[in-house]
């Protein structure tokens, strides 16, 4: 790698990860010589980093939290701001921004001044969310944890509950976050169990990475959200839902998470929704509602009688009732 300021940026994505790096495994990760990164790590300090360097066998280099953040970067109102933006769009699964929101926040919190770490948990804190759905929310600080550890490579123990309630005790090697809209959910390869495994992150307590660093193993799937794909699928009962929708395939993949699946052109004005569901027939009809067009089920008919009497519902509330203008008079008025 030849561009030094690609290189710098690299290198500094690289510290932005909350964990020591040996010069031997950045110099591997960079493709360049252990002198290079030295004298990067002097460039770094250069504008304004506080890049830490211990010696030893097990030493080597860290970003750390400085007593301001680096120039050129968040004044502390920006900084508190977008770390408390960042918490909510990790910790309440918007759809579409919550990935990358749980790797901006592990770099941001990695490089904020104490005073202003203070400032946003204490301005989390005193925040009530109202959710939705199931109301699966998680502590952006587990996400965290979890992300960091897998970008590390070290291993990572949690306390999790399983589906029935029962407490168990996990030691696992973290491969990727993987949120479906609704939940997050952890594919790591579990060492007590020797085999990989899928984990709702609302259901870990207690994560904290060992230190104790690994290979990565290869996972039995093209991605991760393909393994998590399968393993809900197994994991849950699901029905068949199929639904022609009158709109542009683009428009309607826009308005559903990635999980349901791409829905197929059918022509320029409309598209086929062919995918299996595992939420409530309620929920699946709130989601065909929430595309704002028209549609017509065909598939499950539980679907389509819900639907039907949803709408046979919302027609008797919209007709006229007695008063003036279909409202009933309120008493005493």
């Amino acid at each position: 790698m030849t561009d030094t300021p690609v290189r710098l940026l690299n290198l500094l994505s690289l510290l932005q990860t909350p964990r020591e790096w040996p010069g031997s495994e950045l110099a591997e990760r960079l493709g360049v010589s252990a002198r290079t990164i030295r004298r990067d790590i002097e460039r770094l300090r250069d504008l304004g980093y506080p890049v830490q360097a211990t010696m030893g066998a097990v030493g080597g280099y860290r970003l750390a939290a400085g007593a301001a953040l680096p120039p050129l970067v968040l004044d502390d109102e920006e900084a508190v701001a977008i770390a408390v933006g960042l918490r909510a769009g990790a910790g309440h699964a918007v759809d579409g921004i919550e990935e990358a929101s749980v790797r901006a926040l592990a770099k941001l919190e990695q490089v904020l001044p104490a005073r202003l770490r203070h400032r946003v948990t204490s301005l989390q804190a005193a925040t009530v969310p109202l959710t939705w759905g199931d109301g699966a929310t998680v502590d952006p600080k587990t996400l965290t944890v979890m992300a960091s550890a897998a970008t590390g490579r070290e291993r990572l123990r949690f306390a999790y509950r399983t589906g029935d309630g029962t407490a168990t005790k996990r030691l696992v090697e973290p491969h990727s976050l993987v949120s479906t809209g609704r939940r997050w959910y952890l594919v790591a390869f579990d060492n007590d169990r020797d085999d990989w495994r899928t984990f709702r992150v609302d259901r870990v307590s207690d994560p904290f990475a060992t230190g104790a660093r690994f290979e990565p193993r290869e996972l039995p799937a093209e991605n991760a959200a393909d393994f998590v794909r399968g393993s809900t699928a197994r994991s849950q009962p699901g029905y068949r839902v199929v639904a022609t929708v009158r709109a542009p395939a683009a428009f309607v993949a826009a308005r559903l998470p990635n999980h349901l699946g791409a829905p197929r052109p059918v022509d320029e004005d409309s598209c086929l929704l062919d995918m299996v569901a595992t939420d409530s027939i309620e929920w699946t009809a709130f989601r065909l509602l929430m595309l704002d067009c028209d549609f017509e089920v065909t598939e499950p008919p539980e679907l389509v009688d819900h639907l039907r009497e949803l709408g046979a519902r919302i027609s008797r509330a919209t007709q006229k009732g007695p008063g003036a203008g279909g409202v009933a008079p309120r008493p005493g008025l």
